[in-house]
């Protein structure tokens, strides 16, 4: 081997070294994600909202009812901060870089005392924990809020479960499950979340009507039994 070639041979080796190095600090660059995106339910009440039913606070010279609302379950797989979306049936996935900023159980919350108190139908509506006393409780219990991509355009359902108790009596007075679906204008988490919270506005009115027909057949429980009747140890 000449000089000449010997020192094309190590020219052509350093260049492959380099090359070499360069690719092995590329691999060992760290790879840049994107930053999660946080989405909320908000309380924006939207145009299409029925306007507050005229209070009925008072009902044949009675006080109406005071509420007591618990903070919401929700059912396994819906308990997180994490959005699902479905593609096949009773399989749950999640968004990698959308996250709710809290549980959808804790930021309901706020919108059931909102759309209860609205309906009028109260005297008061507490929510718990508090030191308050009421004659109704409400509980209710998230059953899905999920997007749905299995159809063209994607669709947000929200399916909210609800329980009204006497709290003297602890039975219960009635029970309903309220349901939406909303499609949503794109496939994406954006979209999917803005028509989560159309959603949720169409369930908690329904919810509102469902509370507000409750406290209108409830009849407060005296020692003499209900308001209006007087109990009779021989029957009569």
């Amino acid at each position: 081997m000449t000089h000449l070639s010997f020192a094309r041979s190590s020219q052509l080796g350093a260049a492959l070294l380099l090359l070499s190095l360069l690719g092995g600090c590329g691999a060992l660059k760290p790879v840049s994600t994107p930053p999660p995106a946080f989405y909320a339910l908000d309380s924006a009440r939207s145009e299409a909202t029925a306007p507050v039913v005229k209070s009925r606070r008072w009902r044949d010279g009675n006080p109406a009812p005071t509420l007591i609302v618990n903070p919401p379950h929700a059912a396994a797989g819906f308990d997180s901060k994490r959005i699902i979306y479905v593609r096949e049936p009773h399989q749950l996935e999640y968004f990698a870089h959308s996250e709710w900023v809290d549980t959808p159980a804790r930021m309901i919350v706020p919108l059931i005392v909102a759309a209860v108190e609205n309906s009028g139908a109260f005297r008061a509506v507490v929510l718990t924990p508090s030191a308050a006393t009421g004659d109704l409780r409400l509980d209710t219990e998230i059953m899905r809020l999920q997007q749905d991509f299995s159809r063209q355009p994607s669709q947000v359902r929200f399916t909210l479960r609800a329980y009204i108790v006497d709290n003297t009596t602890r039975q219960v007075l009635a029970q309903g499950e309220f349901d939406a679906t909303v499609p949503a204008a794109g496939d994406d988490p954006r979209s999917g979340v803005r028509a989560a919270n159309r959603a949720v506005h169409e369930v908690l009115e329904s919810l509102a009507g469902f509370c507000s027909e409750s406290a209108s057949h409830w009849q407060p429980v005296t020692a003499a039994g209900p308001a209006g009747s007087v109990d009779s140890p021989t029957g009569r």
